[in-house]
């Protein structure tokens, strides 16, 4: 069962996409400003995301731009009420999958929705995440890394935190934002869970593999020895991807 997410302030607007998709068998969530959306549609639950180009917070440009940057794929129909060409060919050149403008009608909102997952669906699987020289296996489970020579075995909240920072190359992540993806929203803020497990992530993989950006949270390091974070000669292989 597809997983949508209706990036929408407009509560009316969100309320109608939501009935008419849980009509049609998708399960549904709402973010109703761009720090949400953004952190929803990084977060890997789901399956495409409505995004509404005026957001409160980050726009909608602005939360594209950053999934992107992020290789986060995740298809993205643009849904709003700018119809200039220039802001349509901005939102396609800036990694939207499809542009519809407001108003609309629901059926061809649909029909956008199933044809952007039939073509997700039919791209290859990735099962595994790689950055620098750590690979997470989404099927086994484990991770390898240069650092111990050899397979890792993680818990389970280990596992989806490593996930979290591997989707997230280099991206500075709160300890709000881990926690409420890993633990999910029914957390206590005040809770230390958040860097008892960046410890035993660290003791697995290697005590540079996190690092501690203060005052802000952490960051997966794509070069934990210290290099430049540059390819290696010759090679062309960026630190994280």
């Amino acid at each position: 069962m597809n997983r949508i997410l209706i990036a929408e302030d407009e509560e009316r607007i969100a309320a109608f996409v939501e009935k008419g998709l849980r009509a049609n068998g998708f399960v549904t969530a709402i973010a109703p400003d761009g720090d949400a959306a953004f952190a929803a549609a990084g977060s890997g639950r789901f399956d495409l995301v409505v995004l509404d180009i005026g957001l409160p917070g980050r726009d909608g440009f602005t939360v594209l731009r950053e999934l992107r940057e992020a290789r986060v794929q995740v298809p993205v129909i643009v849904l709003t009420a700018r119809d200039s060409v220039r802001d349509t060919v901005a939102g396609l050149e800036g990694g939207a999958d499809d542009w519809m403008t407001k108003p609309f009608r629901f059926e061809e909102l649909l029909a956008r929705v199933r044809l952007r997952l039939r073509t997700a669906a039919r791209a290859p699987e990735v099962t595994v995440l790689r950055c620098g020289d750590l690979s997470l296996d989404l099927r086994t489970r484990r991770a390898r890394t240069g650092a111990c020579q050899g397979l890792v075995d993680l818990t389970a909240r280990e596992f989806v935190l490593l996930e979290l920072f591997l989707r997230h190359p280099g991206q500075v992540l709160s300890r709000e934002q881990i926690l409420s993806h890993v633990w999910g929203y029914d957390f206590d803020p005040g809770s230390n869970i958040v860097d008892v497990y960046v410890r035993a992530l660290r003791k697995k993989l290697g005590a540079g593999r996190v690092e501690t950006v203060r005052g802000m949270g952490y960051r997966l390091a794509g070069d934990p020895s210290g290099g430049s974070g540059e390819p290696a000669p010759g090679t062309g292989v960026p630190p994280c991807g």
